[in-house]
């Protein structure tokens, strides 16, 4: 039986990564990202910029850490979708520094999802600082904005002027916010200047915060307690969060495309091109 103890990560002192038992649990060998031949786009906008975290350690309440990143399928499976209607993408962190990736979330055996991988693996390891990208966004270029989520979506983003800018650039120019699980963290980022989320009144789907709290804990996929959690947060700052539960779900709420979970990365590939369809 696989255990379900943290395994320390041998990079850095008191951090981990998830049990073999969660892992075996959590990370399917097939992803189920179903890409069929979606409609290409002719004309407009093309470009996605994809917002990555440059951040592996999450600081838990105890003082350990948690060894994350984002997720691979939760960042792969939009983007396959996207891709096939003929979307490009460009990728940035906040300090320009190299997207981290949760590595053992890959699917043994979805060579598809591996593909993608590979694909995109020089931009993810050379991303352009977000600043300078947020500087030239152009409405007659860039179509939508994505970000992935894992745990490493709650490091550095929520807090992130770059974030925020590039979200009320979308916002204001009628372009769709795409994000799952914990990437809806970069929401907390996008306040008015007197803090108000930009983003009050929305309706979200995020990844559970029973979880988090809970079974996540008990399985060891993390080492301990969380020092904040996602629902509860944006819940303060005026955001629905219409799941409580993990079970694939994706939400519209005028261009705001979420999805619960790497269960959903499929469905929210298929409805963030339906949404991009509407606006072309």
């Amino acid at each position: 039986m696989a255990s379900s103890a943290p395994v320390p990560d041998r990079a850095e002192r008191d951090a981990f990564f998830p049990s073999d038992s969660s892992l075996e649990q959590y990370v399917p060998p097939q992803a189920g990202i179903d890409v069929p031949d979606h409609e290409q786009v002719a004309s407009g906008p093309r470009r996605v910029l994809v917002i990555g975290t440059d951040e592996r350690y999450l600081r838990l309440a105890d003082g350990r850490y948690f060894s994350t990143g984002n997720h691979p399928v939760e960042t792969l499976g939009p983007i396959m979708h996207l891709r096939a209607a003929g979307y490009e993408f460009e990728v940035a962190t906040p300090s320009g520094a190299m997207v981290k990736l949760e590595h053992w979330a890959v699917p043994a055996e979805d060579e598809a999802v591996k593909a993608a991988l590979d694909a995109l693996m020089p931009q993810l390891r050379d991303p352009r600082p977000l600043d300078e990208v947020v500087a030239e966004l152009d409405p007659a270029r860039y179509a939508a904005v994505f970000v992935p989520g894992g745990h490493g979506a709650m490091i550095g983003l929520p807090t992130s002027a770059g974030v925020g800018a590039a979200l009320r650039w979308a916002l204001e120019h009628d372009r769709p916010v795409i994000t799952l699980c914990h990437g809806p963290a970069a929401l907390l980022a996008a306040t008015d200047d007197q803090g108000r989320s930009l983003f009050a009144g929305y309706e979200a789907c995020v990844f559970p915060d029973a979880l988090d709290s809970g079974a996540n804990i008990d399985l060891g996929y993390l080492p301990g307690a969380m020092s904040w959690l996602l629902a509860e947060r944006l819940a303060e700052q005026g955001v629905t969060v219409v799941n409580d539960d993990m079970s694939g779900q994706v939400h519209r709420d005028r261009l705001l495309v979420t999805g619960d979970s790497p269960l959903a990365a499929d469905a929210l590939g298929r409805l963030a091109v339906e949404t991009l369809a509407e606006l072309r």
